[in-house]
Formats: C-alpha cells, structure tokens, sequence
C-alpha cells in the first residue's frame, strides 16, 4: 500500500487525468478529479469510489485560490499533485500561428501548472510529505516542425521539476516528470486538430502507440516506491517510435530578399 493517501489530478476529464483517476480510486487512493467539464467529472465519482469531482480552470487564478473551501474535509489533506492538465493548439509554425493559441499554451501548460504547484507545496513541505508528478513531453527534448510553443511549454516543465528537486532539498518531497511519446485513445489530437477527427485519426494509423492506461500505471508504480527513492524523470515511448535524426537543406538560398 502507498504512503500517500488523497491525490488531486488535473485535467481529470479524459486521456491521461481519467485514467490515473481511476486506477488510483480503485487501489485505495482518494482522487480529487479536477477539470473545467463537471459533467465527465461527476460521471467518474458515480463509477469510481473515493472520487471527489472538482470543476476547476487551471488558467483561472481565482479557482486555484478558492481550491480548498470548494473540498470536503477529509479531501483536503492532499499529498500527491499530478500536473497532467494541458493542450496543443495546432501545427503552424510560429510564423504562421495565432497568437491566442500560443499563448492558450503558455497559461495552460506552464501557468497553470506552476499556480497548481505553488498553491500545494507549502503544505508538503510543512509535513514532510507530498509528491509532485508533472506530465511533461518527448517533445520538450525532441524539436519536430510544428512542435514550438508545444514544445517550449514541455521543456519548461522538465527544467522546472528538476529546479523543484533542487528547491526541495532538506525535505522527503518528491517530484517527477513523466515525458511520454505518441499516445492515442487521448483527446490531445483532436484539440490539436481544432476537433478535426480525421486528421487527429490519421496520426496513429498504423502505429502501436502508448495507451492513458500505460501512464497511470506509471504514476501507481511510482506513488508504491520506497520514500527514498525518487525517479527524477522517465521518457517512454511506444516501440514503434523513435528518435528522426537531425534535418540538412540542401543548396539554401542565403540571399536577402528585397
């Protein structure tokens, strides 16, 4: 059984965030599912026991603020945070990007994520107890066209948990960051895609990709490791994926254009 007792998940509502929800519930834990869409959320806690549904906006300072009077008491004795709230917003390069996408990226996967950690820290630190596990991205270690901001956002989240370990230290707080690769059964590409189903489809087409289920195992096998062991960062990727190598053109023009 793990040390810790109560986790709050954000992004709760599908893909990843419903997947960890619900096999924490299921082995014991209780699970605060935290989201925008009270719906999905309220649909959990009917099918998972120990499931407390939370609507909340990470982009909305005054959620995070009011998180505890919005919790039962014997929810808020929180001591696991799993930062798995965040988007991609399309495929353009910055140059031709909107600048409401990006910066609908920056306050999800990088405000958002630091507000939700800021808010709980203090409480782990003072019990000497608290584990923060933060979905970062491949694509915050591997550039791909497309990927900028994306990608900026997930390179934030790998340095910011490894200066978290830093801020840490003296204390028996963990924090690690997960960096997954292609996963499908997600609503990541659809949301990337604008809703566009066939182009989110078209992405793992004949692939094997990792599955929500693959990460919440993840998060169970680390929450049940010794308190002295912290894995500082994991990669995976499914077997079908791999590194692409760096990018040569040939004969480029180097003149300016008038």
């Amino acid at each position: 059984m793990s040390y810790y007792k109560t986790a709050l998940v954000t992004g709760a509502s599908a893909g990843f965030g419903l997947s960890i929800t619900k096999l924490l519930a299921n082995n014991g834990f209780k699970v605060i599912a935290a989201a925008r869409r009270l719906d999905k959320l309220e649909a959990i806690a009917k099918e998972c026991k120990n499931v407390f549904p939370l609507q909340l906006d990470v982009t909305k300072e005054s959620d995070i603020d009011s998180l505890f009077d919005k919790l039962p008491d014997d929810y808020k004795n929180i001591d696991v945070l799993i930062n798995n709230a965040g988007l991609a917003l399309g495929t353009a390069k910055v140059q031709d990007s909107k600048l409401e996408d990006l910066n609908t990226m920056i306050a999800t996967n990088v405000t958002g994520l630091v507000a939700m950690t800021q808010k709980l820290l203090p409480s782990f630190v003072k019990n000497n107890c608290g584990y923060v596990i933060n979905l970062g991205s491949t694509a915050g270690s591997w550039p791909y066209t497309g990927g900028n901001v994306y990608g900026g956002t997930k390179a934030f989240v790998e340095q910011f948990s490894r200066n978290l370990r830093t801020d840490l230290q003296g204390t028996a707080v963990k924090v690690t960051v997960i960096k997954p690769g292609l996963c499908s059964d997600t609503e990541f590409s659809n949301v990337r895609y604008y809703g566009d189903d066939k182009k989110a489809a078209a992405v793992y087409t004949g692939t094997e990709a990792i599955k929500p289920e693959d990460i919440a195992d993840v998060v169970l096998y680390l929450l049940n490791l010794p308190r002295h062991v912290n894995i500082n960062e994991l990669e995976m990727m499914p077997v079908c994926q791999t590194y692409g190598g760096l990018s040569v053109t040939r004969s480029l023009d180097l003149n300016k254009k008038d």
